[in-house]
């Protein structure tokens, strides 16, 4: 089984189809709402580079935005 975790906003578009496409996989995740959690967002900056969201991190493998192909690919 795999660790999924979603840095996200509650207003993001694209995180919330990232997020409903994990739940139609059946895949489960950990939310992480960086609006409100400066230190998330802090951690969300460390390892993906990146301030916008959505930041999904399978395993250790970071997807920068909602990337179907590449969320396919590590959730085999």
């Amino acid at each position: 089984m795999h660790k999924v975790k979603v840095y996200s906003t509650p207003t993001c578009p694209w995180c919330m189809r990232a997020k409903q496409y994990l739940e139609a996989k059946g895949i489960s995740y950990e939310n992480v709402d960086v609006s409100s959690d400066e230190k998330a967002q802090e951690e969300m900056i460390r390892v993906s580079g990146q301030m916008g969201v959505p930041v999904i991190v399978v395993d250790d493998r970071v997807v920068v935005g909602f990337d179907r192909a590449k969320l396919d690919e590590l959730l085999k």
